[in-house]
């Protein structure tokens, strides 16, 4: 019977620990799936519609834009001025450049902004070993949300608020890009193609 108890207590000493674990479980799954650009392993750990409405404001760099539209019936003024300010307004750099795996490993490794420019180029070689980078600092720790932060050399921290979705299931929520400007992306280079020797 004592075996039993022990057993008993154990399994939820267990349950507790992985309970509580989760969330840096999912962070190192998403550096893991995005290094190895596992897109199903990706849309299984990051919410991709939330991310991306927690991008936009981010990168419009406009203060106004975090703030909530006015409502028409509540405001009509206000609202028909908020649109026509988001139409006039230059466009931000793209929301999807932040997306893609190679820039959400970036991100993983505490790259911030720059991650947006790690959305070309070839993957690295699967025999080389990538996965690794700053260990994320715990921010915040519910119940149903969990906050990290990865620091670049420099300090600057990049966040990773995750969800809840299930009893140790957890998602990508939002993602909190360090101060600053977003960085212009290089165009590619064109290659001129080398004559050939006659």
């Amino acid at each position: 019977m004592k075996l039993v108890g022990r057993l008993i207590v154990g399994l939820v000493v267990l349950a507790a620990i992985s309970f509580f674990a989760a969330p840096g479980v999912a962070f190192f799954a998403l550096r893991s799936a995005a290094e190895a650009n596992d897109a199903a392993g990706l849309a299984r750990l990051v919410d991709y519609g939330a991310v991306r409405q927690s991008l936009r404001p981010q990168l419009d760099g406009n203060p106004a834009a975090l703030a909530p539209a006015p409502s028409f019936m509540e405001d009509p003024i206000g609202a028909v001025r908020r649109q026509i300010e988001q139409a006039a307004t230059p466009q931000a750099p793209d929301v999807e450049a932040y997306l893609t795996p190679a820039a959400l490993a970036a991100l993983t490794r505490g790259e911030g902004r720059y991650a947006s420019q790690r959305t070309g180029g070839p993957q690295p070689s699967p025999d080389v070993t990538t996965t690794g980078g700053p260990m994320p600092t715990p921010v915040y720790w519910g119940m149903n949300r969990a906050r990290m932060s990865v620091a670049d050399d420099g300090g600057s921290e990049t966040l990773f608020t995750f969800e809840r979705k299930g009893p140790f299931e957890w998602k990508l929520v939002h993602i909190g890009l360090p101060e600053g400007a977003a960085p212009a992306v290089a165009p590619p280079a064109r290659t001129t193609p080398v004559p050939a020797d006659r």
